[in-house]
């Protein structure tokens, strides 16, 4: 109860600038939370085995099954094995190509807005620091002076960019866990995209789709 009622005190002395400061925190909250719980349901549906399974069904020369065990999967790198394989409109590669787009595009998801929440936050505590020392020099050309004004307008500005940098601090390392977790899946990607090329390729199956 204390912690909260510091808190909303000094949200009120950072000033105005205060406001859009929380309005950043609060989205970057959001995003890492829902980006926290993706990659952890991600990590479940992870199905090695299952994998492994398809590629000994394409050094079969086996097709038909290697849809089979790759159909309706939840692991990202078997579902793109799965489209791929399914190509009846385009090469295996390409399908590939297009599946693995869509599988790092979903995985890739609000990167942006975090690396937008990164810079923009210590930005916003730079623009209350400005606006806490013009409000201190205001106060200095005034008849009444009082110091009050004077430190106060210091108070906010330093509190501001505190709060911009915690912001941006906060943001930015799962910001870069997210990153790696993204840099790791792609490879995945790639090397499943090319086992299953190597594969079918040695059984003249990369440019025939599946007889349903």
């Amino acid at each position: 109860m204390i912690l909260a009622n510091v808190a909303v005190d000094l949200f009120y002395k950072g000033g105005p600038i205060m406001y859009p400061i929380l309005v950043v925190g609060i989205v970057a909250v959001c995003v890492i939370l829902e980006r926290s719980v993706w990659w952890s349901r991600t990590g479940l549906k992870r199905k090695p085995k299952q994998l492994e399974s398809v590629y000994q069904d394409l050094e079969e020369g086996n097709l038909d099954r290697a849809v089979q065990n790759s159909a309706n999967a939840e692991d990202p790198v078997v579902r793109m094995v799965h489209h791929g394989l399914n190509h009846p409109h385009t090469s295996m590669e390409g399908a590939l190509e297009v599946a693995a787009g869509q599988e790092l595009r979903g995985a890739g998801r609000f990167l942006g807005a975090m690396d937008t929440i990164v810079t923009l936050g210590p930005l916003l505590g730079l623009l209350g620091t400005v606006t806490g020392i013009m409000g201190s020099f205001s106060s200095i050309g005034s008849s009444e002076l009082a110091v009050e004004k004077v430190t106060g307008g210091i108070g906010e500005a330093l509190i501001a960019t505190a709060a911009g940098l915690c912001i941006a601090i906060v943001t930015l390392v799962p910001m870069n866990f997210f990153h790696s977790r993204l840099a790791s899946l792609q490879f995945d990607l790639e090397a499943a995209a090319n086992n299953v090329l190597i594969l079918a390729g040695r059984k003249g199956l990369d440019e025939k789709p599946p007889s349903a």
